[in-house]
């Protein structure tokens, strides 16, 4: 776990907490993997895809970011939080201490983050929290817990993690609904072609990250198609 709450790395951008939104998890839910940005003008193309996303239509957006120090996060995180301009919530991945530093509207954590009780006390009662489980075990301990959303996969299989967990099918997503309340976001190998499927099987939205941030460059326009294909 990295600790990043008491940092004293320099950050030349500091946010204002805006007023956080009602939660209300849309369908389509885009997960912005630095790794996916060129080492080139990285800073004109995050502001370029954020703009794009927003303009399609995204309210919701994670960014991760697993290889950087927090200085090179935070800039990052500044060009977003200016290029979305209020018109989506901004949620940062591992990092808590840094969302709240970054004026992100929340965080996510993975079962080998930081625990969703520390989590939250570091978030504060009205940023977003989600977390990751991959099992029936996991998702019922995370329903115990201070989440907003509930994430569960990989349903199919992804190529964005080295090690990923058991893949569990669409089977995975209809159980997994029958054990929480809480808003199902699903995840894994979700493209174009089965997105709809996913929410058929009863999740309330779909991350996606490469089938997004992939080679093409048409960010937005794969936006809106995976905006109207999940549309309630």
């Amino acid at each position: 776990m990295q600790k990043d709450v008491n940092s004293s790395a320099p950050f030349h951008f500091v946010a204002q907490k805006r007023a956080i939104m009602p939660l209300s998890i849309p369908s389509f839910y885009p997960i912005l993997d630095t790794s996916f940005l060129p080492s080139g003008n990285r800073k004109e193309r995050l502001r370029q895809l954020v703009t794009e996303l927003a303009d399609a239509g995204v309210s919701l957006l994670q960014y991760r970011n697993k290889q950087s120090e927090e200085a090179e996060i935070l800039k990052d995180a500044a060009v977003m939080y200016q290029s979305a301009g209020g018109r989506v919530r901004l949620m940062m991945n591992d990092r808590p201490g840094l969302a709240v530093r970054a004026g992100f509207d929340g965080a996510h954590v993975g079962q080998q983050d930081m625990n969703p009780e520390e989590a939250r006390k570091i978030l504060g009662p009205d940023r977003i929290l989600g977390v990751s489980t991959h099992n029936r075990a996991q998702i019922e301990i995370a329903n115990t817990q201070p989440v907003d959303y509930i994430a569960i996969g990989p349903v199919f299989a992804t190529s964005t993690k080295s090690n990923p967990d058991p893949v569990i099918g669409l089977e995975g997503v209809r159980e997994a609904r029958k054990l929480t309340a809480k808003p199902l976001v699903a995840i894994g190998g979700i493209t174009l072609e089965n997105a709809r499927q996913i929410i058929d099987a009863g999740a309330d939205s779909v991350a996606v990250i490469s089938a997004l941030f992939g080679p093409d460059e048409r960010v937005g326009e794969v936006a809106r198609k995976f905006l109207s294909a999940v549309k309630p």
